[in-house]
This record gives structure tokens, C-alpha cells and sequence, in this order.
């Protein structure tokens, strides 16, 4: 199966990647992944209608051997989210997620934190691939109110076994972080970036090492020791103190007096009180901060603490930047129930390395494509029982993007008559059930 010609067309960006018969292969084998129940490559290439065409290995060295780089693929397309951007500040979310896998041959695999299956009083360990992402928040004209994560960019995290088994330095997933967001920072060295994380991208490892073009916004503890700017040199002699005078903690400043506000973030009214001051942290004591302390008076978040390098920003700013962050969590879970992000098969380094992150890339092309060409096309199935659904999801644009490009093959049949009417429609109801 062929994809649409307008998606065909967004996958020529890679052309400064891949050489020309490695692009051929990879376009075919995105159409077969639009299509396959399972992302594997011989699914794909089933999918695809390649079978028996060309041989199964052509389409595995794509990713386990051709030479393309997967950080040049992703600032592929970062320039063409980059057009939806504007000229403010690029918003960048942070944030790594658990591929569960079976199989001790595959490269990097090892045992992690499962989110998913872990709670506050109980923690639970999978076998499988940790990746540290970093994508590009944008919101686009259709839909103002609701932040989308496009992911670009892509880090393989090795515990300390795997790191020692596969002859790897080791290196924690903040680092792994910090290199990303300077691969993104030095492409474009003259726009401001602005890094949205939680609580383990937010210590100092990540806050002492930003780019200089890049900002942070994340979690703080609530006990945090916060102090001012360092006095001016006093003349006299000896060291002269990193640190200021120590301020209350975001516990503490929650204790005095602090104002109610009504905030619009996670898609509903937030009532809470909050207070905020500028100051430094501890351990990197030069840099100027916004602590945002909060304390919900609707809900169950009890009291937490922000804080942002915008030293200037308005709390309301500093906790609505956060609260976008968790768009790369929605991101991720279409890439799993979606894409199959947890489904391709490799093993070696580079088939390891390469299939997964395409999953995502894939996303991010996906709804650049809804945004520019698919929502044109796009129509709500019937479910009455939806009422309150006010935009199309993710699976919508996948449906959008199968129907119109098995319409697009069956547009050049050049079916006419008595009953091609039907003909039509039917086709196009058993691509959306496939979908």
C-alpha cells in the first residue's frame, strides 16, 4: 500500500539524510508502516505489498546498517516543525519512557523503572530499552489551547550493567539530556530555547550545564534551601561567599500569606494558593530563579514548588509552561498504542538505535501532515456517546492518513458505473474499521 502523495512529498526533508536508494526504500517501507497491525520490518514490507518484490534484507540494512545519522533525521524534522514555531522562544519538553522488550542479545537492554506499573509505596522493574527524548512543543493555529510534543530527538540510556556489558561509558539519563539539548542549541544558535522537564532533569546535573541559549522550567523539592544573590565584595580578605542571605523554603514561604488564584492548566480550572520570589539554589548559587511554591485547594496535589530560569516570568507563566510538559507524555503514548514504538525486533546496535526513535519521527510527521494537508480531509466518526470531544486525537489523523491514501489508489482504478458510488464507500468504511 501506497501512502498519500502529499505525505510522500513531506518525506523528501529527508533527502539531505539518506542518499537516494536508502530514501526509496525507507519511503516504501513508512507506507507499510502506516499500514502493518505490527511494526516489525517484515510486517512492514508485507504491508507495503513488497513481498517477493525486493529481498527482506534491503529493507532491514536501512536501519541496521545504511549510512544516515539519527540526530540529522531529527533536525530534519525540527526544520520542518521549525515554520509553525514563529519568533518566540522554542518551547522544548524532556522526558525519557520504558520500551518493555524479551531477549538478552538486544543492545542497551536492561532492567528500568516501570512507571506504568510502579506507585508511590511500590516500585516495579521491566526488562527492556530506556530512551531519554526531547521534542519540540508547538501549538498550532487549528487548535490554540492544546499543546502538541513532536518529538526530534533521541537518546539510548545504559544502566551501569548494560553500560559495562556492551564496553560503554556510562552516562545518566540528565547528561544524556544536556547533549541533546546542545545538539538543538548549537543548530540554531541565534533563537532562544526554552527546556520544560520534571523533577529528574531538574537538579543540577541539567541546571549548572544549560546551553546559554536555553532556558528551564521543572520541579523543585518543597524542603529546597533557597538563598539571594551573593553580597558585593566586602574588601575584606579571604574568599568572597558564593551565596547570599538563606530564604524561607517553598514549605515555609506556603505558611505566610500567599493569594488564591484560579488557573486554566491539564484542561480544567485549578483553584490554589500560591507565592513566589526570585532566588538561587543551593548548588548552582549563579543562577537567578523564579520559585513558584503551590498549594491546591481543589484536587488531590497537595503543595508542590516550581521553578524557572525566566527570572522574570509571572508564576501563572511558570506553571502553565509546566503544565505543557505533559503533552510529551501524551506523545508517548500514541507512539506505543499507535506506531509501535515498543514492537520493532532488532537487536544490534544501529537497528536498536535507529528503528524505535523513526516511530516517533513518524508522529511528528503525521501531524505536521494533519495540519497542513489531512484536516482538509478529515471527518469525525460517529460516536454520539463522544460528546464532549472537541478535537481529533491521534488515531484520527492516522485514520485520515489511511483513508486518504487508499482513496488516492482508488481514485486512479477508474471505477465508474452502476455501483462505484458504493464501491467507494465501502472501501472507505473498511479502511477505517482497519485502522
Amino acid at each position: 500500500m501506497d501512502i498519500v502523495t502529499s505525505f510522500a512529498f513531506m518525506l523528501q526533508g529527508f533527502a539531505v539524510v539518506m542518499n537516494a536508494p536508502t530514501l526509496a526504500n525507507f519511503s516504501t517501507l513508512v507506507g507499510g508502516w502506516i499500514f502493518a497491525h505490527k511494526r516489525t520490518v517484515t510486517n512492514m514490507i508485507v504491508a507495503a505489498g513488497m513481498a517477493g518484490i525486493k529481498h527482506h534484507s534491503v529493507f532491514h540494512r536501512i536501519f541496521a546498517s545504511a549510512g544516515w545519522s539519527r540526530d540529522a533525521a531529527g533536525l530534519a524534522v525540527f526544520r520542518m516543525v521549525e515554520r509553525w514555531l514563529g519568533e518566540d522562544m522554542i518551547l522544548l519538553g524532556v522526558d525519557d519512557t520504558l520500551a518493555r522488550k524479551r531477549g538478552l542479545k538486544i543492545f542497551g537492554a536492561g532492567m528500568h523503572h516501570d512507571p506504568l506499573l510502579s506507585s508511590r509505596g511500590f516500585t516495579v522493574t521491566n526488562w527492556g530499552l530506556n530512551w531519554v527524548i526531547v521534542g519540540v512543543i508547538v501549538r498550532f493555529p487549528l487548535w490554540p489551547d492544546r499543546p502538541f510534543c513532536l518529538p526530534v530527538l533521541f537518546r539510548l540510556y545504559l544502566n551501569k550493567k548494560a553500560a559495562e556489558k556492551w564496553r560503554r561509558r556510562y552516562r545518566s539519563r540528565p547528561e544524556l539530556a544536556v547533549e541533546m539539548l546542545r545538539v538543538l542549541c548549537n543548530h540554531r544558535q541565534n533563537r532562544r530555547f526554552h527546556a520544560i522537564a520534571d523533577s529528574a532533569y531538574g537538579g543540577q546535573s541539567v541546571l549548572a550545564h544549560l546551553p546559554r541559549n536555553c532556558d528551564l522550567t521543572s520541579r523543585l523539592l518543597i524542603n529546597a534551601r533557597l538563598f539571594e544573590a551573593p553580597p558585593c565584595s566586602s574588601g575584606k580578605r579571604g574568599r568572597p561567599r558564593k551565596r547570599g542571605r538563606q530564604l524561607p523554603t517553598p514549605a515555609e514561604m506556603l505558611q505566610q500569606r500567599a493569594r488564591r488564584a484560579t488557573i486554566s492548566i491539564y484542561g480544567r480550572q485549578q483553584k490554589m494558593r500560591l507565592c513566589d520570589t526570585e532566588a538561587r539554589v543551593y548548588n548552582v548559587p549563579d543562577r537567578p530563579l523564579r520559585i513558584v511554591a503551590v498549594e491546591a485547594l481543589t484536587g488531590g496535589r497537595g503543595r508542590e514548588a516550581f521553578y524557572s530560569t525566566c527570572h522574570s516570568a509571572s508564576p501563572i507563566e511558570v506553571l502553565t509552561w509546566y503544565s505543557w510538559r505533559w503533552s510529551l507524555e501524551q506523545t508517548i503514548r500514541d507512539s506505543k498504542q499507535h506506531l509501535g514504538f515498543e514492537e520493532p525486533q532488532g537487536w544490534s546496535r544501529n537497528a536498536v538505535e535507529r528503528t524505535a526513535p523513526m516511530a516517533m519521527l513518524l508522529y511528528s510527521l503525521i501531524v505536521l501532515w494533519f495540519v497542513e494537508y489531512g484536516h482538509r480531509a478529515y471527518r469525525a466518526l460517529n460516536r454520539p456517546w463522544y460528546r464532549s470531544k472537541a478535537h481529533a486525537s491521534f488515531a484520527d489523523m492516522l485514520i485520515t492518513l489511511r483513508r486518504e491514501s487508499a482513496r488516492e489508489q482508488i481514485s486512479t482504478l477508474g471505477l465508474s458505473g452502476p455501483g462505484s458510488r458504493k464501491i467507494n464507500q465501502m472501501l472507505d468504511h473498511l479502511t477505517q474499521l482497519a485502522a
